[in-house]
This record gives C-alpha cells, sequence and structure tokens, in this order.
C-alpha cells in the first residue's frame, strides 16, 4: 500500500512546484480533464498497467528519488495503486497515492487542466 496524500497537501505541494503528479487514468480521460501539471501513464486495462508504466516512466519521470503522487477516479478506482507499485519496483523511491482522485479535487472546487491547453478550467 502506498503512502497517501490528502487534497490540501497535494495542492500546496503542486502550487509550489515540488511533487510531479501521474494521472492514471486512460489517455482519453486525460485529455478531458486532469490535475495541474500532471502527466498521464494509464494504469487501465489493468493488465497493461505494467507495460505502460514501464513505458513511460523513463521518459515522463527521469528522477527516481522526485516526489511522485499518482491517482485516478476515485477511492475504488485501483489505476493509481498498480501504476504506483510499479514505480516502486522500477525503483522510484518517493511515489505517494492521493486515494480520493480527481473526484474529491472537482468537489473540493479546485482547477483543472485538459490535454493541449495549459489554461486551468474550473
Amino acid at each position: 500500500m502506498l503512502p497517501l496524500v490528502t487534497r490540501d497537501e497535494l495542492k500546496k505541494e503542486i502550487d509550489a512546484g515540488s511533487v510531479t503528479v501521474v494521472d492514471t487514468m486512460p489517455a482519453d480521460y486525460y485529455r478531458a480533464e486532469h490535475l495541474p501539471t500532471a502527466v498521464n501513464i494509464p494504469g487501465f486495462p489493468y493488465e497493461q498497467a505494467a507495460a505502460f508504466t514501464d513505458e513511460l516512466a523513463p521518459r515522463l519521470l527521469p528522477d527516481p528519488a522526485a516526489p511522485i503522487v499518482v491517482y485516478c477516479a476515485n477511492v475504488p478506482c485501483r489505476n493509481s495503486e498498480l501504476v504506483g507499485a510499479r514505480l516502486l519496483r522500477l525503483g522510484y523511491t518517493h511515489v505517494r497515492k492521493y486515494r480520493e482522485g480527481i473526484e474529491d479535487w472537482v468537489a473540493g472546487g479546485l482547477p483543472t487542466a485538459r490535454k493541449g491547453d495549459n489554461a486551468p478550467h474550473s
């Protein structure tokens, strides 16, 4: 089980630029809406999560010691746990999980972003 981070903690870290956020939703969902600054490593379909992580992590997450937070849709979503666990196996040392996911972020009234559009959306 990955260590957890709260919405407020994650917001502060994003604002400070001190964390790399990884959206683990399928690419179409990521393009439609994601947390500000997030990169995408899909964790679904579940059986492809490890392959997606192996392929994308070296390019998107070049520093294995950097603080990383993975998230997906909500508490029942397994994507972030699968990608986060795989990152640990690949040697990433500071991986945490925002368990409540983007649904909680949006419910809290916080801005999101879209692929190809750097402006935040509320």
